[in-house]
């Protein structure tokens, strides 16, 4: 059940080397239109307005109306289902961020140096002009650090969401993939039952936030509610004046796939008026 979240960055064969590691594991390579369709499907936007978000091409006009919030919820929501569902390999959308603390899930980020990139670019669409590749890639790398920096807060080059990075120009392709598939293969990075239980905890705890979405709104959190998952079993905490709130909130989250059981730690507050 090999999980692989790999970052690449323009120019540097990333996709080359995702393919053939996901051909010698027997990986199934997630794809930008299967996870921009879910995601459309869980916020109700087009498919179209989602790929530009993740890709970084969206307007100001459509950045400014989008709840960044909202959509990282559902981008993490969508990454963690592809993993628990296992022999993936998940290429960007903050995979590497989202699955970094998840024991058997392979990290990998693969880079090169600019000249590299801008000949890699330029042979692959025709180009003479390096000027014109370079301004390329600068206009993806910046489009693609604005949105997980919006999105997730976070600099995807930060070296400590990796277990490997490689640089392909200094590193053959085909060596590059041995390394990965070494990795995947390790015992350090095979599943065991405490590792899928700390994924499926996030998962549960992604799902739980969707569905108080879902139901609640922007008004989901009004009480300063805090979530905690552990083996499945849902324990609220903080504090709220609305004992109705808490008993619907139990109700809904029972029914919450994976979750198998709710607490809540929730205090029942009364507010006091004074008349002077």
């Amino acid at each position: 059940m090999a999980v692989i979240a790999m970052a690449r960055e323009m120019g540097t064969r990333g996709g080359d080397v995702a393919l053939e590691v996901a051909d010698r594991l027997g990986l199934e390579v997630i794809h930008h239109e299967l996870v921009e369709h879910d995601i459309a499907t869980w916020t109700g936007m087009p498919e179209s307005q989602v790929h530009r978000l993740l890709e970084g091409e969206a307007s100001m006009w459509e950045r400014w109306k989008l709840d960044e919030r909202r959509m990282s919820r559902y981008t993490a929501l969508e990454i963690l289902e592809l993993a628990a569902r296992g022999n993936v390999l998940i290429r960007g959308w903050g995979a590497t961020y989202l699955l970094k603390s998840i024991p058997h899930v392979v990290c990998v980020r693969i880079c090169a140096p600019m000249p590299f990139r801008e000949a890699v670019l330029k042979n692959r669409i025709g180009l003479k002009d390096t000027a014109t590749a370079r301004r390329e890639i600068e206009r993806n790398d910046a489009a693609h650090s604005g949105t997980m920096q919006r999105l997730f807060g976070i600099d995807w080059r930060d070296e400590t969401l990796y277990a490997l990075m490689l640089n392909s120009a200094r590193v053959p392709i085909e060596d590059c993939v041995d390394h990965i598939v070494r990795m995947a293969q390790s015992p350090a990075f095979q599943q065991t039952p405490e590792s899928r239980k700390q994924l499926m905890d996030q998962l549960v705890l992604a799902r739980v936030r969707s569905a108080l979405e879902r139901a609640y709104g922007a008004a989901t959190n009004r009480y300063g509610f805090e979530v905690e998952v552990a083996d499945g079993k849902v324990t609220l905490h903080g504090a709220t004046p609305d004992a109705e709130f808490i008993a619907d909130t139990i109700r809904l989250l029972q029914d919450v796939e994976g979750v198998t059981g709710v607490e809540s730690k929730v205090a029942h507050i009364s507010f006091v008026s004074y008349s002077v």
